[in-house]
């Protein structure tokens, strides 16, 4: 079995995506995402920038061959060059735990837990660098270095930059001094090895024995995790065949084992628990909600809050706004508002949009003028990005307080209104589930914050009009399903206190 760096990466990140990286069937993998790619192109991009000065070798050896990859690496090493790119390290482990004298000089590695079939270790860090100290080739030695595009040293990173350097141990009979992670806007982080070779060295045993196990690991669906994984529509429908509860929203991983521990693991059982089982374990306001948001998925049907009325005032003019932002360049690119005016009976969008960057106080100033033209107008949003981004805004271009201030006072977030005020049979509480659910349809169907994203940066880089054109249409119709919604839920909301005065 060939256990990589990258599979090791998945592992920690989801144990069943390394599972079926492995022995899942590669048909059901989905093709990656504008927005994945963009991400895989930033961080090679980020690579290059940081190699730019550098001077290295880079082993020759054909494609995919690791062999003759390893030996082309040993052999630079045994030269002695200062810097190798994408230098290739394997390792062989088998139950009788050949080599463990290399392995033991970092820490014990947990050897019952390895199988007796023979495993093979790849690693492939970004650089391997020559310092000085004592190793198989001479009075030098490597240390592993990675580049990645994260901001911050995240521990899965430091579990990888263990791996290589527990790798290039067993190969260089030296362990290194550290391991580098270099990280974007950041100096170079030294990672502990006496801390992390341990750790990854328990990650890594988990890991083998899950992959040798006969079936996948339990299926949990995490909007946020899933989203950019190829086998997120495939997990996607085991999970719905199943109805599993992580389908449901506040089921969050710990909450799901401790209703485990309750036996509690189907729409049914949850549904029907007493208050007084979960309340100790979660708290009054959870224990509630996960149980009124299973009542409603397995009723299919919407189930308002007692003591929380829900607050979606209708004016005679009535603003929708939605943001677009670019996070890495830390810009808010397009403020898209729609105008609906009542008792005219017109809806108008206007699109107040940074084709560059320093466009971005030109286009602040065209949404302040538009909002202060109906000054007693509410402006309706769905959570609370567009809040921020006002205060952000303002603080940046030093905006007089009287000019935006006031606005939030207008603000409603219908976000807010409806994840305090109604249960909705629903898996998550997105502006695309809910107004999807209310019947609702975007014009591009694969459009989202990530596909903007990819294509803001997609114009910047090459002017594509037709990218520009698309966000402006995702922004738009953004904005006219919050309408929707809120015309939607004003309207169920109605009609309840209707039936309720009966």
């Amino acid at each position: 079995m060939l256990v990589t760096a990258e599979l090791l990466l998945h592992y920690q990140r989801c144990h069943r995506r390394a599972f079926l990286d492995v022995w899942g069937d590669p048909s059901q993998v989905e093709p990656p995402s504008d927005f994945y790619l963009k991400l895989i192109q930033d961080r090679f991009a980020h690579q290059k920038n940081v190699l730019a000065d550098l001077v290295y070798h880079q082993p020759e050896y054909p494609k995919g061959d690791w062999e003759a990859g390893t030996q082309a690496t040993l052999a630079l090493m045994q030269q002695g060059v200062d810097r190798i790119r994408k230098g290739v390290l394997i390792a062989t482990l088998d139950g009788t735990m050949g080599g463990v004298g290399e392995w033991e000089s970092g820490g014990n590695f947990p050897s019952n837990n390895i199988p007796e079939s023979p495993l093979t270790l790849l690693s492939r860090p970004d650089l391997l660098i020559k310092q000085p100290g004592q190793s198989r080739f001479g009075d030098w030695h490597y240390v592993p270095l990675d580049i990645e595009l994260g901001k911050r040293a995240k521990l899965d990173y430091q579990i990888i930059a263990a791996f290589h350097a527990q790798v290039l141990a067993q190969l260089q009979e030296a362990m290194p001094e550290t391991a580098w992670l270099i990280l974007r806007g950041k100096r170079p982080y030294s990672v502990q090895l006496d801390i992390r070779i341990p750790q990854m060295q328990l990650i890594l045993a988990d890991c083998i024995q899950q992959l040798l196990k006969e079936s996948a690991p339990e299926i949990f669906i995490s909007r946020q995790k899933c989203n950019i994984c190829g086998w997120h529509s495939y997990c996607h429908g085991v999970a719905k065949s199943q109805q599993h509860l992580s389908l449901l929203p506040g089921v969050t991983p710990s909450r799901y084992e401790i209703l485990k521990t309750l036996n509690l693991t189907t729409l049914e059982c949850l549904a029907d628990t007493s208050f007084s089982v979960l309340e100790p374990l979660f708290g009054s306001e959870v224990a509630e909600q996960l149980i009124r948001q299973a009542q409603s998925v397995l009723e299919n049907r919407v189930i308002f809050k007692s003591d929380r009325l829900i607050n979606l005032p209708t004016a005679p003019i009535e603003l929708y706004f939605d943001i677009e932002a670019e996070p890495d360049l830390d810009i808010d690119y397009l403020l898209g508002v729609l105008v609906v005016d009542r008792e005219a009976k017109t809806e108008k969008f206007y699109a107040f949009l940074a084709e560059q960057p320093e466009d971005e106080a030109s286009v602040w100033q065209q949404f302040l003028d538009l909002a202060w033209t109906y000054p007693s107008a509410p402006i309706f949003h769905f959570c609370d990005y567009e809040m921020q981004a006002v205060r952000q805004l303002a603080g940046r271009y030093k905006t007089s307080n009287d000019l935006w201030q006031p606005l939030l006072d207008r603000f409603v977030d219908i976000h807010e209104e409806i994840s305090t005020g109604v249960t909705l049979p629903l898996e998550n509480y997105t502006l695309k589930s809910i107004a999807r659910w209310l019947g609702f349809e975007w014009r591009d169907t694969k459009a989202n914050g990530a596909q903007a994203i990819y294509w803001y940066d997609r114009w910047l880089k090459i002017s594509d009009r037709a990218s520009l054109d698309a966000i402006v249409r995702y922004n738009e119709d953004d904005c006219r399903a919050t309408y929707h919604v809120k015309n939607c839920l004003a309207n169920f909301v109605r009609d309840s206190l209707k039936v309720n005065a009966l």
